[in-house]
């Protein structure tokens, strides 16, 4: 999709501007780093670097050896996941900091094998098991 999105962190010290195309569809992770994150399950959508504009206190985290997570340096808002090892790498961007985003469809769901009961997700997508998924993605350590 190719539109304009504006979204905002909690307290609206950072706003993210997505202006150019965008995937309108959730990606969700069960890996464990991602449940550790965000206390259960990882939920983004993809947008290339170049439509990406970010304003106010950002702290990047390196999590892995190739990939930063983003977050409000003021109220703590997970902003994206981000890989590191290239300039041109797209952001995997928190669909709840965007409106629009109410109204998206689940695109896919990876670690699905390892989800909490709690969020269990239902409907008809793209499930990866962990080991489907590290076979496909060799550069992952395993302790994800």
């Amino acid at each position: 999709m190719s539109d304009v999105l504006e979204g905002r962190c909690l307290c609206g010290a950072v706003k993210i501007q997505v202006k150019g195309r965008y995937d309108p569809r959730a990606g969700a992770c069960h890996c464990r780093m991602c449940q550790r994150w965000t206390g259960g399950l990882f939920l983004c959508f993809e947008a290339a670097a170049e439509t990406v504009t970010v304003e106010g206190p950002v702290t990047r985290y390196p999590s892995t050896a190739f990939a930063e997570r983003a977050f409000c340096s003021t109220c703590g808002a997970h902003l994206w996941m981000r890989d590191t090892d290239r300039e041109d790498t797209g952001y995997d961007l928190m669909p709840g900091l965007f409106d629009e985003a109410l109204a998206w469809p689940l695109r896919s769901e990876i670690y699905a094998d390892r989800a909490m009961a709690a969020v269990r997700l239902e409907g008809d997508h793209k499930r990866t098991t962990r080991d489907e998924y590290e076979a496909q993605n060799p550069f992952i350590d395993g302790d994800v």
